[in-house]
C-alpha cells in the first residue's frame, strides 16, 4: 500500500506571490518582483508552471491506503497523514494564487493591447479582491511540523482543532478562487479565449463543528475515523475540481502571449 500524490514531478522554487507585477487599477495587488539581473518570468510561463506545479502541491490521498499503514505502525504513520493534511492546504493556496494571479498579469497586458483595459477594469478589481483573500491567507498559521508536534503533545485535542481550521481555509479558499475564476472566465471570454466558468457546486459549505465535536465525544474518539475520510476526501475533490480549468487557463493565456 501507498499513498502517493498523484503525478511525481521535480521540485519547483514558485515566486512570492505577494509582490506586485501588474497594476491594472485601483485595489489591484500584483505579483512577484524578479531578483536582481534575472529576466522576468513571462506571466503565461507563470501560468504554466504554477499548473505543473500541482503533482507537488495537491496530494490524493487514499483513505483506505492511509488507515492501513497506521495501523501496521501502530499509529505512527498516522503522524505523516496528520502533517500531509495541513501542508497540502497550505501548498494548494499558494500555488492557486501564483496561478490566478499569474493568468490575471496575461488577461491585463492583453487587455491593453486590445484597448480594453477601461472597460474590463471592474471584473479586474473583482480578481483582485478575491486574490487579496488567497494572500491573505499565507500569512496565517499552518505550519505543518509544528502541526504535529502539536499532535504529539496533545493528540486528539490538536487534531479536532487543526480539522476545524482546515475546514475554515477550504471554505474560504473556495469562494475566493472560484470569485477571481469567474472574473477570469469574463475577462478571458471578452479577449476571445474561452475559459470555462469555475462550478459553484464544488465550493464547500462550513461544516456542523459543535455537531462534529460532540459526536468524536460521545463515540470516545471513533467518529475521528469519519472525520479523517471527510478531511482527506473533501480537498481530494476539490483539487481535481480545479484542474480542468487550469489547463483551459494554460491555454488561454499562451494563446494570449
Amino acid at each position: 500500500m501507498s499513498d502517493q500524490p498523484w503525478h511525481a514531478q521535480p521540485q519547483w522554487q514558485t515566486p512570492p506571490a505577494a509582490q506586485p507585477v501588474y497594476n491594472p487599477g485601483p485595489g489591484m495587488v500584483p505579483g512577484p518582483q524578479q531578483m536582481p539581473g534575472l529576466p522576468p518570468v513571462p506571466a503565461a510561463e507563470r501560468v504554466r508552471l504554477a499548473a505543473w506545479r500541482r503533482g507537488e502541491t495537491d496530494y490524493i490521498f487514499s483513505y483506505w491506503s492511509a488507515l492501513g499503514w497506521t495501523i501496521l505502525t501502530f499509529g505512527i504513520y498516522g503522524f505523516y497523514v496528520f502533517y500531509q493534511l495541513v501542508r497540502r492546504m497550505r501548498e494548494h493556496n499558494v500555488r492557486r494564487l501564483e496561478l490566478l494571479d499569474a493568468a490575471t498579469t496575461v488577461a491585463w497586458e492583453q487587455a491593453g493591447r486590445q484597448g480594453l483595459q477601461q472597460e474590463l477594469t471592474p471584473s479586474f478589481q473583482r480578481a483582485a479582491g478575491h486574490l487579496a483573500v488567497l494572500r491573505q491567507m499565507t500569512t496565517e498559521f499552518r505550519d505543518p511540523a509544528i502541526w504535529v508536534v502539536f499532535g504529539i503533545v496533545a493528540r486528539g485535542i490538536s487534531e479536532i482543532v487543526a480539522f476545524v481550521l482546515l475546514d475554515q481555509d477550504l471554505v474560504k479558499h473556495g469562494q475566493a478562487e472560484a470569485g477571481a475564476g469567474y472574473e477570469l472566465s469574463l475577462i478571458y471570454g471578452r479577449l476571445g479565449q474561452q475559459v470555462p466558468f469555475p462550478d459553484q457546486g464544488q465550493v464547500k459549505r462550513q461544516d456542523n463543528y459543535a455537531g462534529r465535536i460532540l459526536a468524536t465525544v460521545f463515540t470516545f474518539g471513533i467518529y475521528m475515523f469519519w472525520w479523517y475520510y471527510n478531511q482527506m476526501e473533501e480537498p481530494n475533490k476539490h483539487f481535481a475540481s480545479n484542474w480542468a480549468q487550469e489547463d483551459y487557463l494554460v491555454h488561454a493565456a499562451a494563446a494570449l502571449s
